[in-house]
């Protein structure tokens, strides 16, 4: 009889055991899997790639501007694809051109890809994108310089044979044109208004118009809602400042005005 409870109460625990021991298999699977930002970090140099077009490219040769950089797999089964469409349907409201004022750079995470799958997703995003003069670089490259660049950047990544597919968070990276991290947007649907005045910061003020820099002056990056959001102070220093601009050059009016008008004769 005693041995008959036991046997029931380890049918009773088995599930629960089992369940358990799954959960720290899966977390021991995604250990170091995420995002761990590193602002100010220099990626490594002489990292070289291999282009959608077959020829090799050394990253720092891409450092020339500003650039977006993006970790991705042409084989994801979902989140590669959503985080490379929303980041084309942001750049609809971006006005400058990938290849010319900044560069686009995905980087795919799997070493078993080469330039035949990254030219048919550049091809696909660039007719999505619809800009004639347009380029985006579709990187592959060995295991090490892509490893090498993940973690200069803070992009932890992995894969996971139980599931037969890499395990990796989803960013957009924004690099100075001397390989500095200068913002990241963990957002697979990104506002352009954000991707706009993360290249601004990434160029340092080198493109842009004014009304860009005064956007960066009022608003700031709040990592909590990931967005750049109204900086209070900043806004009503501004409001002073351009409140005295104004009134100045109201009272210069009215001098020049007084200036102007002639002397009655006496």
């Amino acid at each position: 009889m005693h041995g008959c409870r036991t046997t029931l109460l380890l049918l009773l625990l088995a599930p629960g055991t089992a369940l358990a021991q799954n959960r720290t298999h899966m977390e021991r699977a995604y250990e170091g899997v995420g995002l761990s930002p590193k602002l100010g970090a220099q990626i490594p140099a002489g990292l070289v790639f291999t282009d959608s077009d077959s020829t090799a490219v050394q990253l720092d040769s891409l450092m020339q501007r500003p650039v977006l950089l993006t970790f991705v797999y042409h084989t994801c089964p979902m989140l590669c694809s959503v985080l490379l469409d929303g980041l084309t349907r942001a750049l609809e409201d971006v006005p400058w051109t990938p290849g010319k004022e900044y560069d686009l750079v995905s980087v795919s995470i799997n070493p078993d890809e080469g330039p035949a799958i990254a030219a048919h997703q550049r091809a696909r995003y660039l007719a999505r994108l619809g800009r004639a003069e347009a380029d985006w670089h579709f990187l592959t490259g060995d295991k090490e310089a892509v490893g090498a660049l993940a973690e200069s950047v803070g992009f932890g990544y992995k894969w996971v044979p139980e599931q037969n597919e890499y395990a990796h968070p989803a960013a957009l990276i924004f690099l100075s044109a001397d390989g500095v991290v200068t913002r990241y947007l963990a957002d697979v649907a990104p506002y352009g208004r954000d991707v706009r005045a993360s290249l601004v910061e990434a160029s340092q003020g080198t493109i842009g118009s004014l009304l860009d820099r005064v956007f960066l002056f009022c608003f700031q990056y709040d990592p909590a809602s990931n967005s750049y959001v109204l900086a209070a102070r900043r806004t009503m220093r501004a409001g002073s400042i351009l409140a005295a601009v104004a009134l100045i050059g109201f009272l210069a009016i009215l001098w020049r005005r007084e200036m102007a008008r002639p002397t009655p004769v006496a």
